[in-house]
C-alpha cells in the first residue's frame, strides 16, 4: 500500500513559480513505484501532467507544461516533485500525485495510489 501528501501549492502571479512536494508512505519500496503528476480544473477532467520512471531516468510531459514544468524524484526521502515555472492562468488546477508498479504512464489507469491534491492559482 502507498499513501500520498502533497504540499506546495498557494497562489502565485503569472510568470511566477511554484515546487509542489508528494512524500510517500509506502509498505515496499519507494523506488518500485512510477510517479505521476495529474491536474484538474473546476468543471474539467483531470488530465496529465508529467511522470518519472522508478529510477527517474526518464520522463514524460504533457505537451501543454514542457518546458516549464520538471518533475523530479529523491528516493531516499520517498518524496517526487513537481518544478512549475513560467505559471500561466491555465495551470491553475488541484495537483494531485499517483504512484503505479507499472512503466509510467499518462494514463489515469496505470496508478493505484493517489494523494488529496494541492490547490494551485495563478492569479494576474
Amino acid at each position: 500500500q502507498v499513501q500520498l501528501v502533497e504540499s506546495g501549492g498557494g497562489l502565485v502571479q503569472i510568470g511566477g513559480s511554484l515546487r509542489l512536494s508528494c512524500v510517500a508512505s509506502v509498505g515496499g519500496t519507494f523506488g518500485a513505484y512510477s510517479m505521476g503528476w495529474f491536474r484538474q480544473a473546476p468543471g474539467k477532467e483531470r488530465e496529465f501532467v508529467a511522470a518519472i520512471i522508478w529510477s527517474g531516468t526518464k520522463t514524460h510531459y504533457a505537451d501543454s507544461v514542457k518546458g516549464r514544468f520538471n518533475i523530479s524524484r529523491d528516493n531516499d526521502k520517498n518524496t517526487v516533485y513537481l518544478q512549475m515555472n513560467n505559471l500561466r492562468p491555465e495551470d491553475t488546477a488541484n495537483y494531485y500525485c499517483a504512484a503505479a508498479l507499472a512503466k509510467y504512464s499518462d494514463s489515469e489507469t496505470s496508478y493505484e495510489a493517489w494523494g488529496q491534491g494541492t490547490q494551485v492559482t495563478v492569479s494576474s
